[in-house]
């Protein structure tokens, strides 16, 4: 329960933070940074690599990509749940810390701008919010 209400402390003052919203970020320095997430996961089309495409992420629950095994973390984590800016930031900073025992092996993203600049970019294959 704590590790909860830490999350949702963390995602409520990230959303009134300027870099919660994906509008705030710069796709096209997204696209330089989303080749760290490239290696794992094709965002263009909804073919699966080691990890599941991110095409339409922004507004899909996690977890629930069709044919994609993902760990039973991040499925219990995905209920209840969509992937939007605020989760997002949360998540890409740390992603083993939100989602403990995922698959995962990406430690995070460091700087806030890259995590917006980043999200701005995959908005961009998502379907309007």
């Amino acid at each position: 329960m704590r590790k909860f209400t830490i999350l949702l402390a963390a995602v409520t003052v990230l959303a009134s933070s300027p870099i919660a919203n994906a509008q705030d970020g710069d796709p096209e320095a997204g696209a330089k940074v989303f080749r760290k997430c490239a290696a794992c996961h094709n965002i263009e089309t909804d073919k699966q690599k080691v990890g599941p495409s991110l095409q339409g992420v922004i507004g899909r629950q996690p977890g629930t990509v069709e044919d994609f095994k993902y760990s039973k973390a991040m499925v219990e984590f995905g209920e209840g749940k969509v992937w939007n800016a605020e989760l997002l930031t949360v998540y890409l900073a740390k992603p083993r810390d939100v989602v403990k025992g995922t698959r995962m092996a990406f430690a995070g993203l460091k700087k806030d701008e890259d995590i917006a600049n980043v999200i701005a970019y995959v908005s961009q294959f998502s379907p309007s919010e």
